[in-house]
């Protein structure tokens, strides 16, 4: 059981979106005739969102991810970065990315003051990245990683969702962080939208449980237990000897781990959002220009957040790219 929120941790992460458009069609993100997005007018502004961030941290927020959709699709993302670097009380900036523009502005963004980057990287095979990705070319991931090694981001991490197909390439995984201080991170699907649990995925059997894959590699390499790297969240990690970087698990559906969630989230069009699963939302955003205001509803949302997704209604109308992840 769950510990009760007054046990819980400080709520001190905020997933910040700042659109919900997307320059790939992952399978997982989107159903397959696409999502529709929201007009010009209904996205927060960088403005809005650094107010927003403002009162946020009066509140105890820390650390920020900037997420999307695809949040270097947004012009104008290295500002918003600068402006979120110059606020009082946050301390650590991050973003989460496909990689695919990485190369055009990682260096700007490092300049602004972003800390740290996580790649969305489902496969290491050109045909089944494309496949997932919808048209989507390997290569330009790889370059975005590439990106962010010489923009010095650290740690440079790497998201891959556990899907049908992954297990055949475990060891282009775990070579990956031989090679590089990559931290490579094997997350559990998480059936948040009816509308992608299609063909694309496998249909219902295509959760496949992290307790699995690891077994599988311990079956073929020497794992040895690890910290992580600094922001490690819920993940558990391993090393094989000699790696520069490490193997991780998030198993977020078989052995959920919400009693230690310390997260809020923000859509890109003003909603908040207490908990991933549940599709309660709070709109704050006529709330931006009076802070007071807003400070008490982020207080009130925070009081009343949930530790066991148990309890939500599992309800959402949203695909991942239209919450932010």
């Amino acid at each position: 059981m769950d510990a009760s929120p007054r046990e819980q941790g400080r709520v001190d992460y905020l997933r910040l979106s700042i659109t919900d458009r997307c320059n790939l069609r992952c399978t997982y993100c989107m159903p397959p005739g696409g999502v529709e997005v929201r007009a010009h007018g209904d996205i927060l502004s960088y403005e809005e969102l650094a107010a927003f961030a403002r009162v946020a941290a009066d509140v105890g927020i820390t650390k920020v991810r900037i997420t999307g959709g695809e949040p270097l699709v947004r012009l104008g993302c290295a500002g918003f970065v600068g402006m979120l670097s110059r606020t009082s009380g946050i301390h650590d900036i991050s973003l989460t990315t496909n990689g695919v523009l990485l190369p055009k502005f990682a260096g700007d963004l490092a300049v602004a003051g972003l800390k740290r980057v996580n790649v969305s990287l489902d496969s290491l095979d050109p045909d089944r990245f494309a496949r997932i990705t919808r048209g989507g070319r390997l290569e330009q991931t790889l370059a975005g990683i590439d990106a962010a090694f010489e923009a010095g981001f650290t740690p440079v991490k790497i998201n891959t969702l556990l899907l049908p197909g992954v297990e055949d390439e475990l060891d282009a995984f775990v070579d990956l962080t031989r090679e590089r201080e990559i931290h490579v991170r094997f997350i559990e699907f998480m059936p948040l939208d009816r509308r992608v649990a299609g063909d694309d995925l496998g249909g219902e059997g295509r959760l496949l449980p992290a307790g699995d894959l690891l077994r599988r590699l311990m079956e073929r390499y020497v794992l040895i237990a690890h910290d992580g790297p600094y922001g490690h969240g819920p993940a558990q990690y391993w090393k094989v000897p000699g790696a520069r970087g490490t193997i991780g698990f998030i198993a977020g559906v078989s052995e959920h781990f919400c009693g230690t969630c310390n997260r809020l989230r923000l859509t890109a069009d003003g909603r908040l959002r207490t908990c991933l699963f549940s599709g309660s939302e709070v709109d704050i955003r006529p709330l931006i220009g009076e802070p007071a205001i807003l400070r008490g509803a982020i207080e009130t949302a925070v009081a009343g957040k949930t530790y066991d997704r148990c309890s939500e209604a599992l309800a959402n109308d949203r695909s991942m790219s239209q919450i932010g992840g």
